[in-house]
């Protein structure tokens, strides 16, 4: 199932690991094993932020996309399944419709 996942970053481990020279190489790491279909970083909320979208096919590969944001820079990480058009259609809303008039 496709799924936007938002990450939001704390100021610290964040401001060392850039003080270091080391956050770009281990987002690009993460972002090398979880290959998402598409990356997008900007300031949220005064903090740093991320989305990525991501196809995974079963809960249990979730904890695999979490993991390294949590343990890496104890961030928070929001997971939003969502549907293409195709999937929209097959859904059945009209018989939920006439079901739950």
């Amino acid at each position: 199932m496709r799924m936007p996942v938002d990450i939001q970053f704390p100021l610290e481990p964040f401001n060392t690991l850039v003080k270091n020279g080391t956050a770009g190489q281990i987002i690009q790491e993460i972002l090398g094993d979880l290959k998402p279909e598409a990356a997008y970083f900007a300031a949220r909320d005064g903090r740093r932020g991320g989305t990525l979208v991501l196809d995974i096919s079963e809960a249990s590969g979730l904890p695999a996309v979490a993991e390294p944001f949590f343990l890496r820079f104890n961030a928070s990480v929001s997971f939003h399944p969502c549907m293409t058009p195709e999937d929209l259609g097959k859904a059945g809303l009209e018989g939920l419709g006439n079901k739950y008039k």
